[in-house]
Order: C-alpha cells, then structure tokens, then sequence
C-alpha cells in the first residue's frame, strides 16, 4: 500500500496523550537553538529558502534557527535524522515534494520514515515545456507529429529523476512518442547544448526559460500548470491537451517527528505562516522564482499526501528507474 510507503500525515497523531507536563513545556516553547535540516547542499535554491526561513523564524521566536545540511539517497538522510530525533520541535525538517513525493515513488525499495507535517513554506512557478527554435516546430501538435515522423531522433536534457525529467518523459508516455533523454547536472548545463543543437526539448521551470522565450531563441509548446500563464496566454496547459495527472507545482515546507506536541506544531505554523505573508519574505522567494505559501498544517498534510499518490501514478505511468 502506498500509505507504508510515505510519510505520516495525520494531524492527530502528534502527542496523542499529551500530559500536563508535555503542555507545560510546550508552552516555554523554544527555550534553546532549533535545528532545521535541509536534504540539499548548501548554495542551492533549496538551501538559500531554507536559509531566509531559517532567519525570519529566529527572529519570531526568539531562538536561533540553525541550518544543517544533510545530502544522500534523494534526501532519505535527512528525513531519517529528523524522525528518529526527539520529538520536541528542536529538530525540524525542510522537505521539499522532491524529498518527500518524488523519492519515495523514485526509489521505491527505500522505506521512508513518517514524519508530521507543521507549515507550507514556498512553491515553485510551474514548469515549461519549449523547444530550441531552430526545431521546425510552434505548436505541441507540431513537437508530437515531427517526433512521430522521426522516432528516437528527439532528444531532451535534464537532471535524471528530477520534475523536469518526470514531466517530459510523462508527455512522452501520454503521447505515444519516442525522444531520448540526456542525463545533465542541471539547466545550466542542458540549455547551452539545446541553443547548440545537441538536444532538442526542455523543461524548466519558468523563471529559467522566460528570458531564452523573450529573446527568440526557445519557443514554448506546452506548461504544466492549472490555468494558462500570463505571460504566455498561447500555450496550452497539459491538462487542455488531454494529459492529466501530472502535479502542477513543487513545493517546500516545514515537518517534525511523530508525537511532536500539538502546542508547538501549532506555534510553528503560525510562525511560518506570519513569515510568509510579510513582504519581505514575498519579495525574496520571487528573486528565486518562488511562492510565499501559507496554510494550516492540515493543508499541508494534504498537500503532501495527494502529491505523493500523483508522483507514484506518474513513475508508474513513465517507467523511470532510479538507482
């Protein structure tokens, strides 16, 4: 069952039977430094929205919030460190879909220890499906019928296993077409070789491609998200072209281990959530090419739940082994 794979997300398992003493504790809520746990390395966007979440909770709740990066097995390390911590609110995790929706399904001989979800922090613009323009192609009909004319000839570029790998090879599969896929580091090494006529398709999300559209040198065909964009009122989502199913945003947010008190996930969440909503914190995510998010932590429970059982329907759908 799906459910032994993935996280806990029941609100109501943390500190079931919580004592006088437990809520007494919870109330002095933090009196020492919080450790928060990112499963990225440092540098990343990741790490640097986990760093700014980080600084506006300390000065929230009066403690440090310290960062620790924790790398390995597409963050299985990191959740492992945070759900067999105290559960006292001063081990925290900052998952992210990939670490905690996409690796369970990814690595699916790994088992995943159950963690509480507590906040929603950020979410990621959605991600655009284009061509290098010098690809006779303008519209997804057009990628669909050139790939099926020349099968195996089509090539797109990315990082094995991650949403812009995923979201292609699901409109791979949904189309009936056959492209190659080219293992990169990330989009700074794939667009080059996409301008330069190595490989032909990319995904990215749209703060990355805008500018390459801006100036005429990739062309978009189709977006992964719920409505079409602004910016791009011409192309099509997945879902207009008939492929549903595919989750229409990546995400990041804050969880704790099971039997955490209700009190401090509480605190927290109303922490992160006052955080979210300030204009600075607005303004720094959209340098980044994010969304402020904010919610309770049942809304985020149910985020990651759902967004779990899509991520296992589309490697299913796809294929994609990890190793």
């Amino acid at each position: 069952m799906i459910t032994r794979r993935f996280l806990l997300f029941s609100i109501a398992a943390a500190g079931s039977g919580l004592n006088i003493f437990a809520a007494a504790f919870a109330q002095s809520y933090p009196s020492k430094p919080i450790k928060l746990i990112v499963p990225l390395p440092p540098g990343g966007t990741i790490d640097v929205i986990g760093r700014l979440v980080a600084q506006h909770l300390s000065s929230r709740l009066g403690q440090s919030v310290i960062v620790e990066n924790r790398i390995g097995a597409g963050g299985t390390i990191a959740i492992k460190a945070v759900a067999t911590a105290d559960p006292d609110g001063y081990t925290l995790l900052f998952g992210t879909s990939g670490s905690l929706a996409i690796s369970p399904a990814l690595y699916r001989s790994t088992e995943i220890p159950n963690l509480l979800p507590v906040a929603a922090t950020a979410s990621n613009p959605p991600l655009l499906l284009a061509v290098a323009s010098t690809v006779p192609a303008q519209t997804v009909n057009d990628v669909i019928a050139l790939a099926k004319a020349s099968p195996g000839k089509l090539a797109h570029g990315s990082t094995l296993g991650s949403p812009p790998h995923l979201v292609v090879e699901f409109f791979r599969a949904k189309t009936g077409i056959d492209i190659q896929h080219v293992p990169y580091r990330g989009s700074a090494q794939a667009i080059p070789d996409l301008l330069g006529g190595q490989i032909q398709i990319i995904a990215e999300s749209m703060p990355i491609l805008m500018p390459f559209v801006r100036q005429g040198k990739l062309r978009p065909f189709v977006v992964a998200s719920k409505t079409r964009e602004r910016e791009l009122p011409d192309v099509p989502t997945l879902t207009e072209i008939g492929l549903d199913g595919f989750p229409p945003e990546t995400w990041t947010g804050i969880l704790a281990p099971v039997g955490t008190p209700p009190e401090i996930v509480s605190k927290l969440n109303a922490a992160v959530n006052a955080t979210s909503q300030t204009a600075e914190m607005t303004a720094s995510l959209a340098k980044l090419g994010f969304h402020a998010e904010s919610g309770s932590a049942r809304d985020f429970a149910a985020l990651v739940a759902t967004d779990a059982r899509k991520w296992t329907e589309v490697v299913k759908l796809i294929g994609v082994k990890v190793d």
